[in-house]
């Protein structure tokens, strides 16, 4: 009889494999499988064992080669059989990752799931930028949120409530809706030269940065187009950018375009 093996739901962290966590890492040398996403880095898969069958389903904006009823289903085909299956996620899984929706499906079939969490995209670019996600005099909270396109088309989001001087709002997903989302927090009250840095595969070697403020934010993305992942940090606390860097700089919100720093 063929014992039921398991399910490490892993987060990789935004893509420098030195910011992967050592139960993360442990979990992955012990897998006999790595079902991983199109966004975890070359560096964080190699690091996987060589024994291990590596299995891609990876999904990108409008284009979901392995839907995700069926990444459940490789899942638990795959644990059933008794394997130890690492289901390897950008970021946190828990993050806009559907982590919870796989370890539902899971669970409901008696198949077990251990979690390890990733250091989120959002995180990481707060380290590798310097912006950080609260700071005193400049924000009290943080809120994540998704641009993505929900099924019917529109983003469905609360802009009056987001719409908070007080609070860094990163955008997660965003990067094709960018436009529309800066036009929709303006009129919910922002002001258009609230700064926003967007920053492309934070964290790698070819990280990207743009530097702009919302009313600018949707065309200077079109002139240095982003490639995915992309965040958006949108608040006070992205003046501290260029203080970062170059402490002797005012700082500006021209647009700007920082690679592989």
């Amino acid at each position: 009889m063929t014992l039921t093996g398991k399910v490490y739901l892993i987060g990789a962290g935004p893509g420098d494999p030195e910011l992967l966590t050592l139960r993360a890492l442990r979990m992955l040398e012990a897998a006999d499988t790595i079902v991983y996403d199109r966004l975890v880095s070359p560096e964080i898969l190699a690091l996987a064992p060589t024994t291990a069958t590596m299995v891609s389903v990876g999904k990108a904006p409008n284009c979901h080669p392995t839907p995700q009823n069926q990444i459940n289903d490789i899942l638990t085909e795959l644990a059933l059989e008794g394997q130890t299956v690492a289901r390897l996620k950008g970021g946190d899984p828990m993050i806009f990752g559907r982590g919870s929706e796989e370890a539902a499906y899971l669970q409901a079939r008696g198949i077990t799931v251990e979690y390890a969490p990733g250091i989120s995209a959002a995180q990481g670019m707060a380290a590798a930028t310097g912006v950080p996600l609260t700071h005193r005099g400049l924000a009290t909270g943080v809120r994540y949120v998704t641009g993505h396109l929900a099924a019917n088309k529109t983003l469905n989001l609360n802009w009056e409530s987001l719409a908070d001087i007080d609070t860094t709002l990163v955008v997660y997903m965003g990067a094709a809706n960018i436009a529309e989302i800066a036009l929709r927090l303006i009129g919910a009250g922002l002001p258009a030269n609230l700064p926003v840095l967007a920053v492309s595969n934070a964290t790698r070697s070819s990280e990207i940065r743009v530097l702009s403020h919302l009313g600018q934010i949707g065309v200077d993305t079109q002139t240095i187009p982003l490639r995915a992942p992309v965040l958006f940090v949108i608040g006070r606390v992205v003046s501290l950018y260029q203080k970062t860097l170059l402490p002797t700089a005012e700082a500006s919100f021209s647009p700007a375009a920082v690679a592989g720093e």
